[in-house]
């Protein structure tokens, strides 16, 4: 069983698109049902949890009836515009089933380096977060553009991590972890249970690899990990393809590449 750094108390879960959509980007009711049980579980443990969630252009799209664009940057915030709306509306629903609000929280990188934004964004998910509320929390698609354009919200969810002092992260997507080679080429690849140290080799095996949905490789997610690690946040990738992997998870089974800083 794996021992965490910390005691969970309070964590970020990202899911990706592919976690909230069908492949043709309409929304998966069922999966955001079994998402928003998960989650409302682990809060009647008395574990707070922040959710980070794709999905917005692929459901915009799929809204508005259009093929998702790919290049075009202002469709893309138009579709999320869209998608967000859809998105949050299911959310509402599944969480409303077991009594629990939500509370939607747009955010951009500035978030990061703005003190007035820093502040107001860690004090509002805090008073969410006492107030019994789960914080669903997604980039300003419709201002911003650089999850658009790099990691599905693996950063943003980084940032959030640090932003309210997490216990621990957990990227969710249709990855299963981190191998030593790309397991769709290579079938002698193996996952990598445990990371100390994010070097340079280590870099090399996170290739990207895009799934049809989401924006987000494997690099992203380390990148993501490094940046939680120097705060001492221990980050977990792992596959949303069963979303008990969550419980799974806090329970201290070995699901997926566990991120922990090596304490000497």
């Amino acid at each position: 069983m794996r021992e965490f750094s910390n005691e969970l108390r309070k964590i970020v879960i990202k899911v990706g698109s592919s976690s909230v959509s069908h492949e043709n980007g309409g929304v998966d009711i069922e999966r955001i049902e079994d998402l928003a049980k998960e989650i409302v579980n682990l809060e009647n443990k008395g574990i707070k949890v922040i959710l980070v969630s794709s999905g917005a252009i692929a459901t915009g799209a799929n809204r508005l009836s259009i093929k998702r664009p790919r290049n075009d940057i202002s469709k893309k915030q138009a579709t999320a515009a869209v998608g967000q709306v859809t998105l949050m509306n299911t959310f509402l629903k599944a969480f409303a089933e077991y009594g629990y609000s939500i509370g939607q929280i747009l955010l951009t990188r500035m978030v990061e380096t703005n003190e007035v934004m820093n502040f107001n964004a860690k004090n509002t998910i805090n008073d969410l977060l006492e107030m019994g509320v789960i914080p669903i929390v997604n980039e300003n698609d419709t201002i911003s553009t650089y999850e658009i354009d790099f990691g599905d919200n693996d950063t943003l969810s980084s940032v959030v991590a640090k932003l309210v002092d997490a216990d621990l992260l957990m990227l969710l997507s249709d990855i299963d972890g981190l191998y030593t080679d790309d397991p769709r080429i290579n079938k002698d690849a193996k996952l990598i249970k445990e990371v100390n140290v994010i070097d340079e080799k280590l870099r090399s095996m996170g290739k990207d690899s895009y799934s049809n949905l989401g924006t987000g490789g494997m690099a992203t997610k380390i990148n993501a990990a490094n940046l939680c690690m120097e705060k001492g946040i221990d980050t977990v990738i792992a596959n949303s393809k069963d979303l008990k992997n969550i419980r799974r998870i806090v329970k201290g089974e070995e699901i997926g590449t566990i991120f922990k800083r090596k304490i000497d």
